[in-house]
């Protein structure tokens, strides 16, 4: 069901989540947790099938949401080599296709707000996927997961990204597909959110400017 949408005579700013949100597609997120595999597999010294179970015992005993980035740190290892790993082996060209209703809805929103992107991605790859998807060049600000390597959900880091962007908590929209990872720490600090698991989800958002 799609989220309610805020009043949004109130708002300045709309914070999007990236994976999840902007596009949706099963295989690239495999490839993704296939990666994440060889690593624990590498670093525990088992094989895949024993590495996929211990990741995914490792996201069931998670209290945050069950993020990849959490459950691997869980299991020993660390954000910057799983995140060079993920920039190395993982080709969202084979399998992403451009949206043309993203990027234009997008470059709607951005004549009233200022437009944000805050991923537990890095920026390789987020720069890869945004090129993809036609959405390059549309956000005021990127924050990704190497600015702090904390990953989501982080209160210290929205935070610092109201800060930065220099909004109070009411005036941001927080955008993004997984309440417990994007949404539940903005809510609880006084922003309005908005969750979307698909791109006609996404598209209503465009009542917001009308």
């Amino acid at each position: 069901m799609t989220s309610p949408l805020p009043h949004s005579e109130d708002l300045k700013a709309i914070v999007f989540d990236l994976d999840g949100t902007l596009y949706r597609e099963d295989r690239l997120g495999d490839e993704v947790n296939q990666s994440a595999i060889r690593y624990v597999a590498a670093l525990r010294q088992v094989d895949m099938i024993d590495a996929e179970a211990m990741l995914q015992r490792a996201r069931a005993e998670s209290r945050d949401g069950g993020t990849l980035s959490r459950s691997v740190v869980a299991l020993g290892g660390n954000l910057p080599e799983m995140h060079r790993r993920f920039a190395a082996e993982i080709h969202p060209e084979e399998f992403l296709k451009r949206d043309e209703r993203v990027p234009k809805l997008l470059k709607l929103l951005a004549t009233r707000f200022q437009l944000y992107l805050y991923t537990n991605n890095n920026r390789d790859l987020s720069g890869r996927i945004m090129a993809r998807l036609g959405v390059t060049g549309l956000f005021r600000e990127i924050f990704t997961i190497e600015d702090y390597w904390l990953p989501k959900p982080d209160s210290k880091l929205i935070t610092d990204i109201l800060t930065k962007i220099a909004v109070k908590p009411a005036e941001a929209l927080f955008v993004g597909d997984r309440y417990e990872v994007d949404l539940m720490v903005p809510e609880s600090m006084g922003c309005p959110i908005f969750e979307s698991q698909t791109v006609e989800e996404l598209l209503t958002l465009e009542q917001l400017v009308h």
